[in-house]
């Protein structure tokens, strides 16, 4: 049982966006299996969310999506006194969301994790340190949101390839690296903005990071995540929250070439939904035109006729 209910105009935008897709992966020659979205409008006073999906469960190499969790993570250790707030740690977590930097959210994993990935160390000491940077994943699994069934989270986030405990950790994870899905990134992203499992103060400190201004003057640039994303097919006076990531070649195929986002917005005219989405090819992954196309679908279908006409 999903944490949504199905809704008939969400189904129908559902299809929309499935065809939609379908044509642009097979334009480019990428298999349409290899793309998987949920999206969800919040329930009223209350109310479970309504939602529809495709492949809500495909787990995939999330890219910098998982530094929401972490982020999560971070901000319910604080708030439980395992880790000690200081100006490293408040910079770090505004630039692995705001600028998606890997060197940031690494140095939040092994504040979390009490690891570090340098030389080698012996079998039994990489045993104790693969069991430290289970941290994140043993703070969700105590959750218990079924939507969270297969993902990782025990991976740091490179550029290219691992060496050293970082290679090993890798080598030795039951997991793999780092994933998600459509559905896991859904619930998280509900939870932040209108969910009860996490603790009020977590989400107080997690929503403000996630925020984009589509007025701002870094739009443009890609390490802000909207040229390119979900958000930049929202209308002039939409609310964004989101987090967005994307591989090339990494060298490792289980990671490359991927494209994903997560976005919560708020239309001029009120109309709230999120929607995650789930990519994998080169040809998708180079498209900065795709993802756009099916947030500005999304919205125009959630608008009035005449908002969308605006």
């Amino acid at each position: 049982m999903s944490f949504f209910d199905e809704d008939e105009n969400l189904q129908r935008i559902s299809a929309l966006l499935t065809a939609k897709a379908v044509a642009a992966f097979r334009e480019r020659g990428v298999p349409e299996e290899q793309f998987g979205f949920v999206l969800l409008q919040p329930g009223q006073q209350g109310e479970r969310p309504r939602g529809t999906a495709l492949r809500a469960g495909w787990r995939s190499y999330p890219c910098s999506l998982v530094k929401v969790f972490f982020l999560v993570a971070a901000q319910a250790a604080l708030e439980a006194g395992q880790l000690v707030e200081h100006e490293e740690l408040d910079r770090a977590m505004r630039d692995m969301i705001l600028w998606s930097s890997n060197s940031a959210t690494n140095y939040v994993i092994d504040l979390l994790s009490g690891t570090s990935g340098d030389t080698l160390l012996s079998s039994a000491e990489m045993t104790a340190w693969g069991e430290r940077r289970e941290a994140v994943n043993r703070f969700f699994d105590q959750l218990g949101w079924p939507e969270l069934a297969g993902i990782n989270l025990n991976q740091k986030l490179m550029d290219d390839l691992r060496y050293g405990r970082e290679k090993i950790g890798l080598d030795r994870s039951p997991g793999g690296h780092n994933a998600l899905t459509p559905v896991a990134m859904a619930r998280l992203m509900h939870e932040i903005f209108h969910g009860s499992a996490l603790s009020t103060t977590t989400r107080r400190a997690v929503e403000p990071l996630l925020a984009r201004d589509l007025a701002s003057p870094f739009v443009k640039r890609g390490a802000y995540q909207v040229s390119g994303y979900l958000a930049g097919g929202m209308p002039a006076g939409t609310q964004i929250w989101s987090k967005a990531g994307r591989t090339r070649w990494l060298g490792d195929e289980r990671a490359d070439f991927r494209r994903h986002d997560a976005l919560r917005a708020i239309l001029p005219g009120g109309q709230e939904f999120t929607l995650t989405v789930f990519t994998q090819g080169e040809a998708i992954a180079e498209d900065d035109d795709f993802l756009p196309s099916l947030g500005a679908l999304a919205a125009g279908q959630l608008m009035p006729p005449a908002s969308a006409g605006q």
